[in-house]
């Protein structure tokens, strides 16, 4: 579905991503998984052509994505939702969603797809009237995945999904966005500093440290190798069995 092939990309003069290559099968939850500013938002935001890489190149069902402005890789079927939510914070929660179904592909769909949102979180049918600014962090984040999702994505990116929420709220948002991959078929790629978070949900992980990807396989066999976990996460696998 999606293949980066030497990515490397910049702010400014500063080189966030080095040579990053990677796949993203249709069908499948993809984590990438790392320590703070290791580059997975930097990625994110590369896919989804907020920052153009310099090097390399990114083909999505066999379209060329690099040299895309964003808005046009929307209308390919991939929806980013961002690091810290970046809603509309002055408009209602209603109104933000109905930001998301503006794409050609997805206007026709307004009505019927914001009847499924609102059965993947009763709250937000609730709350439409409601200034989203002044919603809770769950809700806001229920609300970004839902206004990424009225876009009628292929592949979904989800950036930070945990940061700042309850266990319950996460647990909750997890639940849906396997259901969205399961019964909706939506590819979703997944950064998550919770590497336990990560792992659970997700059938493939990169491991991305100073903007290089260290390591990949499928999430059993990253949760079984000591050296992975330990050089580059930080987690020993002997304290989480005592």
């Amino acid at each position: 579905m999606l293949e980066a092939n030497n990515i490397s990309a910049f702010y400014g003069d500063l080189q966030a991503l080095w040579d990053v290559s990677l796949k993203i099968q249709e069908g499948e939850i993809v984590t990438f998984i790392g320590s703070n500013g290791a580059g997975k938002s930097t990625l994110m935001k590369t896919i989804a052509g907020l920052l153009r890489p310099r090097n390399g190149g990114m083909i999505f069902d066999g379209i060329r994505l690099d040299r895309l402005p964003a808005h046009k890789i929307v209308d390919l079927g991939i929806s980013l939702v961002p690091e810290g939510r970046r809603l509309f914070p002055e408009m209602t929660v209603l109104e933000n969603l109905e930001v998301g179904a503006s794409t050609k592909a997805a206007g026709p769909f307004r009505r019927s797809t914001l009847d499924w949102i609102y059965a993947l979180f009763p709250i937000l049918k609730e709350r439409s009237g409601q200034v989203a600014g002044t919603l809770s962090g769950g809700e806001q984040q229920m609300l970004a995945i839902s206004r990424a999702l009225m876009a009628r994505p292929r592949l979904l990116l989800i950036d930070e999904m945990s940061l700042g929420l309850s266990p319950v709220v996460v647990e909750h948002i997890l639940q849906v966005i396997q259901d969205v991959n399961r019964s909706r078929k939506v590819t979703i790629a997944l950064v998550e500093q919770d590497v336990d978070i990560a792992l659970s949900v997700a059938d493939r992980g990169y491991i991305i440290e100073h903007g290089r990807v260290v390591a990949e396989g499928d999430t059993k066999s990253l949760q079984g190798d000591s050296r992975i976990m330990e050089a580059y996460l930080g987690v020993s696998l002997t304290e989480k069995k005592g």
